[in-house]
């Protein structure tokens, strides 16, 4: 299917995009909370061969014969940035990080990379339990997307361009419901593909509609460059999910 390659497409770019502003900026803004993988023996080097690697897997996943092992490098990628988010929930530095905010957000893209690979099983059971796991999992972090907006809802329409009708909030608590009713559907299997396809939307504006601006207008603001790609990569996974063919 086509709308299958474009969203490997996003996904894969996002992914290349994310990995080469990591190598090129070795700073917390860009790095964010995957920074805590420094802390670690031989860290850096850990941390450098990890972005590597997402870079070689989002380019691997964009051609038929390498995109299976792409996307198991993607996934252990990803597995392992979700990991490095656990400090931040022990210490709870924020009400954002309380609830896993930046875990769940990369283990998204973990789900991302497991529809991807379940995409390639030719073994129809596996491919069925994968794509559910996978399912299932994006509907989990759904809900997380979900309290990250409520919990932060006055932050999240700050972001909201004003010159959008019929005014920030409004679309704050729009697409907080919206994230809301995406979880109970993808969890429970009800329309579940077309809530991802209209969350894969929606989370694509945001990037649009928002980081991108954000990154033109203030091209120094390194923030700006990672929230990009990760609004992208998050876009991409919940792609990869909803184009399987059962789950």
């Amino acid at each position: 299917m086509k709308t299958a390659l474009y969203g490997r497409m996003v996904f894969g770019a996002a992914a290349v995009f994310f990995g080469v502003i990591a190598l090129m900026w070795h700073d917390v803004d860009t790095w964010q909370n995957v920074h805590h993988i420094w802390s670690l023996p031989f860290g850096i080097i850990i941390g450098g061969c990890l972005m590597a690697a997402q870079i070689a897997g989002g380019i691997g996943i964009q051609h038929p014969r390498t995109v299976r092992i792409a996307s198991v490098v993607l996934g252990i990628v990803y597995l392992c940035f979700s990991l490095a988010c656990i400090p931040d929930i022990i210490v709870a530095a924020n009400v954002y990080e309380k609830y896993g905010g930046s875990f769940f957000l990369f283990l998204s893209l973990f789900w991302g990379a497991l529809a991807l690979y379940t995409a390639t099983e030719v073994n129809a059971a596996r491919a069925a339990v994968f794509g559910r796991l996978a399912r299932l999992g994006l509907g989990v972090c759904a809900i997380s997307f979900t309290l990250g907006q409520a919990l932060l809802l006055h932050d999240t329409a700050s972001a909201v361009p004003k010159w959008i009708p019929p005014g920030q909030m409004f679309w704050a608590v729009l697409t907080t419901i919206a994230f809301a009713l995406a979880a109970i559907t993808i969890l429970v299997n009800r329309h579940a593909r077309l809530a991802m396809r209209m969350m894969v939307l929606m989370v694509g504006l945001f990037g649009l509609l928002v980081w991108v601006p954000l990154l033109i207008a203030h091209p120094e603001a390194h923030f700006n460059w990672s929230e990009c790609a990760e609004t992208f990569l998050v876009a991409g996974a919940a792609w990869m999910v909803a184009d399987l063919k059962s789950f």
